[in-house]
């Protein structure tokens, strides 16, 4: 379903999906309203003594989309994966702060991370220190196999904003499943604790996430939200209008782009979303380094 969303044919998953799928990423961006995009790694799940799991669903590693962001510097911003509890995990985050990543990328939840473990203090402080940006899924998680659930709580992010590293909780911490807890308001009301904290509306265009909307749409609200795709999961705008947050001449009209991350910037700025919301990420960037 993902492939054929993206327009490619089904041959790919044969052979040649790796670099049809790249170069379809950076041709939708570079055809979309969009300058740039990140683009995520993936670790594998490790147990409490550091050693590899195998129920690992895919693995994308970070040298690989380091590669990317090198051949493809206008278009791809790289985000690294590092489970902090891996035995080599402060010598990886060196070689991507070395390499210029200046976002990590995890599933705390998926990948069996428990951020209040004390024994990953040093490594967020690391992350601080370099002024890397922590992208966090936050909620619940129907895509990937989840060892537990609870780790998608956004309140486990408080060690982490503790040591300063600034945050993003990827979903705004909504639910994904129908029984899945509703952690969005918790995280609105850290944001009075935490400058450095933010949220993204990734797969809110989904109709399994769409509820989130309502809570973060407030002009109060939004100024801490920064958009996201969610891409390659198709989007088609049903979750917004079912919850009353666009209209059906909205959905048609999107519909005319072949375009995923074209058709869910435009469905976000039908939902209401500010224009600083498109622009917010690249101010995040430039203040967790520094300027």
């Amino acid at each position: 379903m993902m492939i054929k969303g993206l327009g490619l044919p089904l041959s790919v998953m044969k052979s040649g999906l790796d670099e049809r799928y790249a170069e379809n990423l950076v041709q939708q961006i570079r055809e979309s309203d969009l300058d740039a995009a990140v683009v995520l790694a993936q670790d594998i799940p490790y147990d409490e003594h550091g050693v590899p799991m195998d129920e690992a669903q895919f693995y994308l590693p970070n040298e690989y989309v380091a590669g990317l962001a090198r051949r493809y510097p206008d278009e791809l911003i790289p985000a690294c994966s590092i489970h902090p509890g891996r035995p080599d995990a402060m010598d990886e985050l060196e070689r991507c702060i070395e390499a210029k990543m200046p976002v990590l990328k995890l599933l705390p939840n998926c990948l069996n991370i428990d951020y209040e473990n004390d024994r990953y203090l040093p490594f967020w402080q690391r992350m601080a220190e370099a002024g890397m940006v922590l992208l966090s899924h936050t909620g619940g998680e129907m895509t990937v196999k989840v060892f537990d659930p609870n780790y998608g709580d956004p309140k486990k992010l408080h060690k982490i904003l503790d040591c300063g590293v600034t945050v993003i909780a990827a979903h705004s911490a909504g639910r994904s499943g129908l029984f899945d807890p509703d952690w969005t308001e918790d995280l609105i009301q850290m944001f009075a604790r935490w400058p450095h904290l933010y949220a993204d509306n990734s797969a809110l265009c989904s109709p399994n996430r769409a509820r989130t909307l309502k809570h973060i749409i407030p002009a109060k609200i939004q100024q801490r939200i920064i958009h996201g795709s969610d891409y390659p999961v198709p989007v088609s705008g049903w979750g917004p209008w079912i919850s009353g947050h666009i209209e059906w001449s909205d959905i048609w009209e999107t519909r005319k782009s072949p375009n995923i991350l074209q058709r869910d910037y435009l469905l976000k700025r039908a939902i209401g979303f500010a224009p600083e919301t498109f622009t917010r990420m690249d101010e995040v960037l430039k203040g967790a380094r520094g300027g």
